[in-house]
């Protein structure tokens, strides 16, 4: 598989109505997006439920829908695919639920995890891709991780040679760097939604024109 360059989630923290959130990944696929991952950390299985319909009716085809952690609303919604933490079901029991060919990632924060999740690759249910953060102070999250900074994306580089995402605090300001740190594609959240930023839309197309040489 090859993934794009960008990687953008839809937190409903961000955005908590459907039309909003709705309206906000339209913009992001008018800007090229065509990886999307949608991601509910408070809400209850049925407004997770109602919000990923939507997001699979108002997207094209060609962008990809992944739901964060909860495979059985993946299926129920016809996503492309299911990224699970180190504290949700093991990718084992995802793999088993989604079948062989909707995407599975799974998120590392040590070079422990990275080696784990890639020996998962190669087993019996393997998994697509790794993401690895946080590289930055992110606001995303109300515990995050430790930060790994650039040092941990190289390290996490040479410790699998699947595709590997890097999350946490990336802007348009660092993203370059983190691919030049050997990270495949950058997750993004908040410098796609922030007020103060772009709209949606170009802040897209920013984060695409400065990976676009990559």
């Amino acid at each position: 598989m090859k993934l794009p360059r960008l990687y953008a989630i839809a937190d409903a923290s961000f955005l908590p109505e459907t039309e909003k959130l709705v309206r906000f990944a339209q913009e992001l696929a008018a800007g090229g997006v065509t990886l999307l991952q949608y991601r509910n950390k408070t809400g209850s299985p049925r407004r997770m439920l109602d919000d990923a319909l939507a997001l699979r009716k108002a997207l094209p085809d060609h962008v990809r829908l992944i739901m964060n952690d909860r495979a059985d609303l993946a299926l129920a919604a016809d996503f492309g695919g299911v990224h699970v933490g180190q504290e949700d079901l093991s990718p084992e029991s995802v793999r088993r639920l989604i079948g062989p060919s909707r995407w599975l990632g799974v998120s590392t924060h040590s070079p422990e995890q990275v080696v784990a999740a890639d020996a998962a690759l190669s087993g019996s249910a393997p998994v697509d891709y790794v993401a690895v953060g946080p590289v930055f102070a992110t606001t995303s999250k109300d515990r995050p991780d430790p930060v790994i900074g650039l040092e941990g994306v190289r390290r996490a580089r040479a410790l699998t040679s699947k595709p590997l995402v890097a999350i946490g605090g990336i802007t348009r300001q660092n993203c370059v760097a983190v691919i030049d740190a050997g990270a495949d594609c950058v997750a993004v959240i908040s410098d796609l939604v922030a007020p103060t930023q772009a709209p949606p839309r170009a802040a897209a197309e920013d984060f695409l024109r400065l990976l676009s040489r990559y």
